[in-house]
């Protein structure tokens, strides 16, 4: 393909453009990567889709049959079914669904097996996109046995790198008393108000205890 203007190039246009901006062909000659001595692999991406009648023809094709075609031989013909099955898999395998965190419930379940009941205190929290779904789960600052020190900035710059629109944070009292402190609800109120700043939502301060949890939300303590 060093004949090729650069702007025509199959990489160099998947990189400018985008890989939907490709033919076939190209797309092809990517997955092959380099031709042969008499044919670049633009040309040999060429004569495989006409040996197997288009793209769509590429997905009956055997290894024994790719391989012998010329300019292939089996490495690359492996590249090519590979290719092939990766697509294929990525339309019949679905991402597994993400976790809904609706209530202070269903977060104190999916925390505490995880969190609750730790010998040192740790304050994390769950990042969520629009519909509540979980994004990710990350602690943010580890503690002494009875207290921990936690920086607004710290939790959104966290927050917003995983693109998170809403957030629940949590902690563990290693008393196993899940009673939140008026520290834990005066630490609330400020992450509240920073997210407002910040347009990320702080929806609970889930505390965690020995197999039981406390929500300043439900306490009705979350400040508005």
């Amino acid at each position: 393909m060093k004949g090729l203007e650069p702007h025509d190039r199959p990489r160099e246009k998947l990189a400018q453009l985008g890989a939907a901006s490709l033919g076939d062909n190209e797309l092809l000659a990517i997955v092959i990567g380099s031709g042969i001595r008499a044919m670049g692999a633009l040309a040999v991406a060429n004569a495989v889709l006409e040996q197997a009648d288009g793209v769509h023809g590429l997905s009956r094709v055997s290894h024994d049959m790719l391989r012998k075609m010329k300019g292939l031989g089996p490495a690359r013909a492996a590249q090519v079914l590979a290719a092939l099955e990766l697509g294929r898999r990525t339309l019949l395998r679905r991402p597994p669904a993400r976790v809904q965190l609706r209530s202070p419930r269903e977060v104190a379940a999916y925390l505490l097996p995880t969190y609750g009941g730790r010998p040192i205190e740790q304050f994390g929290m769950v990042m969520l996109d629009a519909k509540h779904r979980v994004l990710r789960t990350a602690i943010v600052s580890v503690g002494a046995l009875d207290s921990t020190v936690v920086q607004p900035r710290d939790v959104f710059r966290e927050a917003m790198s995983t693109g998170a629109v809403a957030i629940v944070v949590f902690h563990n009292h290693p008393s196993g008393d899940p009673a939140p402190s008026e520290d834990d609800v005066a630490l609330t109120d400020r992450l509240v108000e920073a997210g407002q700043l910040m347009g990320i939502e702080v929806l609970d301060h889930v505390v965690l205890g020995d197999g039981q949890f406390c929500s300043v939300r439900e306490l009705g303590r979350l400040a508005q």
